[in-house]
């Protein structure tokens, strides 16, 4: 706590550490993001209208680099603070203070694109869906497992809330029992999910880059028909720490490089996306065509060893009843079938585009689904990828099912009726690939040689 107890204050005060841990946390947040080998992003949240101030140096020793911001109840008290001038490879301390309080915390920024340093990370997605919103005793748990993993950086793949849910009841924290429709309650969506101890512990020791999914605003939405589509990236991009290009301020895809073994190429799967209910064709589009373009560019041009595209909704598992809301267009079997909605078109003529650049070592990161699951594509003889699910962090929780065969897709291993994550660690001669149940014991593990 922060400020000064007495009385029974403070013995109300020992009683919820020793009880209930969950519901104790700092009212200063912090999460650090969008880290290059130059440069890094803390966003903060603070609790009245003042300045934040940021002191930030490499660990064992070196300049002191400073930076602050103002924060008012017009963003709802966050503020983003800019890092430059950092150094590669290194890890970074910094201490961040606020209206008498402070917090201090690292992060690890990425080798240079040339520098074929190891380099491991986890990612997950699903965060608070259903009933599983913060526990009164345990709170959101798995980020404590995760934080035993000691990651480079966390990838957030898409539901960092569930803006369209509600949940509550004894056994939960207070605060998520609403259905958001207003910019206030979708912050208040992030805030909840942010507070957690256990998020907040561990968003202290390692950066994150995230990405928002459809319960960011209302299930399985399509940007360019949602109504609440710009209060829901409204809030998202003000409660994580991107910082969108001023003549695009709302764009949400980027690339992030990490030395010369890894490129992630992160998509908005949701903004640009025709509505799911339209049957699939050469029309229809989940990333629009400025995105399209960018992602056949980037990762064709890419001298990255290993090229991970991240999108937010699987290639290969039909999910949506009334229409496809993820890449697939088969049916519940996983067949083909008439009248199809889905993105398949679309999927299929990005892969043969990077057929043809003769792309190699290509892998794409997903989640949404609430159960793991490593998979092998072939759609043709001479081309082959990986796709790998992971989630849900907290939420309802599913079970693997068939996968769309037009991808000729084999499943390597399965996990579902768990909350879970993935870790990858890529070496120079290899990827390795690790499932964690929320207890932090490993489930399943696979490795690839690079092409």
């Amino acid at each position: 706590m922060t400020r000064s107890l007495t009385g029974l204050t403070a013995l109300f005060a020992l009683l919820l550490v020793v009880f209930c841990p969950a519901a104790v946390a700092s009212p200063l947040l912090v999460t650090v993001g969008e880290v290059t080998d130059q440069s890094a992003v803390v966003w903060a949240r603070g609790f009245e209208a003042g300045p934040l101030t940021l002191e930030a140096r490499p660990e064992g020793g070196g300049v002191t680099l400073t930076a602050s911001a103002r924060v008012s109840s017009e963003r709802d008290f966050t503020g983003k603070l800019l890092l430059a001038d950092l150094r590669p490879a290194t890890r970074y301390l910094y201490r961040l203070r606020h209206g008498g309080a402070q917090v201090e915390g690292s992060f690890l920024t990425p080798p240079r694109g040339t520098d074929p340093r190891r380099v491991s990370f986890l990612w997950s997605g699903d965060l608070g869906g259903g009933t599983h919103c913060r526990h009164i005793r345990d709170g959101y748990g798995i980020f404590r497992a995760m934080a035993t993993v000691k990651p480079d950086f966390f990838l957030f793949v898409g539901d960092t809330v569930y803006a369209d849910h509600r949940c509550g009841g004894p056994e939960r924290v207070p605060g998520y029992d609403f259905i958001a429709t207003t910019l206030e309650e979708f912050r208040e969506k992030h805030r909840y999910n942010r507070a957690d101890p256990h998020v907040q512990a561990f968003f202290r020791t390692a950066s994150v880059y995230a990405i928002w999914d459809d319960h960011e605003v209302r299930n399985n939405f399509a940007g360019t028909t949602e109504p609440l589509t710009a209060v829901g990236r409204q809030a998202f991009i003000d409660y994580w720490p991107v910082l969108p290009p001023a003549e695009e301020p709302g764009r949400l895809y980027r690339r992030v490089r990490w030395g010369k073994l890894l490129e992630l190429f992160i998509l908005d799967t949701r903004q640009y996306r025709s509505d799911n209910r339209q049957p699939d064709g050469p029309g229809k589009t989940m990333l629009g065509q400025d995105q399209r373009r960018w992602l056949v560019e980037a990762v064709t041009s890419s001298d990255a060893l290993w090229k991970v595209v991240v999108s937010s909704v699987p290639l290969a598992i039909p999910t949506g009843r009334s229409g496809r809301d993820s890449w697939s267009s088969a049916n519940a079997r996983g067949l083909a079938e008439e009248a199809a909605t889905g993105f398949a078109m679309e999927r299929d003529a990005l892969l043969r585009e990077f057929r043809m650049a003769t792309v190699r070592n290509l892998l794409w990161l997903t989640a949404d689904v609430h159960h793991a699951e490593l998979i092998r594509h072939q759609p043709w003889p001479d081309f082959a990828f990986h796709e790998f699910i992971a989630g849900p962090l907290a939420a309802s929780r599913g079970r693997p099912r068939p996968l769309d065969v037009t991808l000729k897709p084999r499943s390597l291993f399965g996990l579902g009726d768990t909350d879970n994550f993935g870790q990858l660690t890529i070496d120079r001669d290899r990827l390795t690939v690790r499932i964690f149940d929320a207890s932090g014991t490993m489930r399943g593990e696979h490795t690839i040689t690079p092409e």
